[in-house]
């Protein structure tokens, strides 16, 4: 039953996949989410700030060990690779990124950002799920490297897929048990509800079987690291180097809620996401395909700008997102950094640039969609990055 939950109604097939083939080469968006709230000040460091210093005596980044970008801001010592496309001008970092009145919940903060919402708006459906249900309505237009499928997919008319294997995913489509039912679905029943889930059913199938076959027609060029992060962003870029028509990808990596002994779990994942991210856009160059690819990367807010107790930090509020891409029109740093001397009363950043705009920029000046009110909700600023 969990295949048939990749979409909410039953386009053409035929239709969809003719259509998808027209359309072969489509601008690409992958977003990572760094899940359990990423500590930005250790990301990028502002290493001239005495309060920063002051604020973490024992977690701060040495100053010797950060890799200066600008006078006043530098790289996570374990940031190498990302640093390297900081210097050739195909990532943008913008700073202070947030919304009004944040909430500091995980699951309900993870809601705010995966649906575009206001801090007090309760949306049912993610804006990647609102902005596919615009395109060709399939499921694969959106696909989701986990075994479950995130809020952000979810849309008013369809749903991505989930799937951490193509293999596995089409294998499950292909069970007895699953065929089996396929074929009652053949017949209307008149009874709606199961009339409806035959049509999801028979939706997952042809889904299933358009990933694999696209999957298998592709290959990795180069070698990745041996950790979950890695794979998901092995299995993406050999979809994407497959000219699959899907137009986004979700990759959550989790781990950051670095409430105790921060420095060295924090350095620790820190590493494992720039050198995915390195495997990821080498394996995309070489297939000529990152041209055609952006990469965003957030998290669902920093952290508290003084250190606790534990040697670690608390839930915070903005942050740092990184765009990555080969034809940015702003690389390098899109705004300046936080202001430590002026926190809200919590003693957390007061954000500067909404969140939605930085949505709505990808939605207008990279997938060229007009009427981006459709996928979000009110009217926001569009940044220049892109």
């Amino acid at each position: 039953m969990a295949l048939a939950a990749g979409s909410t109604m039953l386009p053409s097939f035929a239709w969809a996949f003719d259509h998808q083939q027209k359309n072969k080469y489509p601008r690409r968006l992958v977003v990572i989410q760094l899940a359990g709230g990423n500590d930005g000040l250790n990301t990028i460091v502002p290493f001239n700030n005495d309060i920063y210093y002051q604020s973490r005596p024992n977690i701060a980044i040495h100053k010797s060990e950060v890799l200066k970008a600008t006078d006043e801001l530098g790289f996570n010592p374990n940031l190498k690779s990302l640093k390297a496309f900081y210097d050739k001008g195909q990532l943008s970092i913008i700073n202070n990124v947030g919304y009004p009145n944040p909430n500091r919940s995980h699951f309900r903060s993870t809601d705010i950002w995966q649906t575009a919402s206001g801090s007090n708006e309760y949306l049912d459906t993610g804006w990647l799920g609102r902005y596919i249900s615009l395109g060709v309505g399939i499921p694969s237009s959106g696909i989701e490297l986990d075994d479950s499928l995130s809020l952000i997919l979810k849309g008013d008319k369809i749903n991505g897929i989930a799937t951490k294997s193509p293999k596995l995913l089409y294998s499950n489509a292909q069970s007895p048990f699953f065929q089996e039912l396929l074929k009652s679905s053949k017949s209307v029943s008149g009874n709606t509800n199961l009339d409806y889930l035959y049509k999801t059913m028979r939706e997952a199938e042809s889904s299933a079987k358009y990933i694999y076959r696209s999957f298998k027609q592709s290959k990795n060029n180069v070698e990745y690291q041996k950790n979950p992060f890695a794979n998901q962003l092995k299995i993406t870029a050999r979809l994407i180097n497959s000219q699959i028509g899907t137009q986004v990808f979700f990759i959550s990596m989790g781990g950051f809620d670095t409430h105790a002994n921060q420095l060295p779990r924090q350095n620790k994942l820190l590493k494992i996401y720039s050198e995915g991210i390195k495997s990821f856009v080498e394996d995309l160059e070489q297939a000529d395909t990152f041209k055609d690819t952006l990469i965003l990367t957030f998290s669902e807010f920093g952290r508290r700008v003084q250190q606790n107790a534990a040697n670690g930090t608390d839930h915070g509020t903005a942050n740092n997102v990184f765009v990555m891409g080969k034809n940015l029109k702003k690389s390098g740093f899109y705004n300046e950094g936080p202001n430590l001397s002026h926190l809200d009363n919590n003693g957390d950043l007061i954000y500067s640039v909404d969140f939605r705009s930085v949505y709505k920029t990808l939605l207008q000046n990279w997938l060229s969609v007009n009427k981006y009110s459709g996928v979000l909700k009110g009217e926001f600023d569009t940044l220049g990055f892109i």
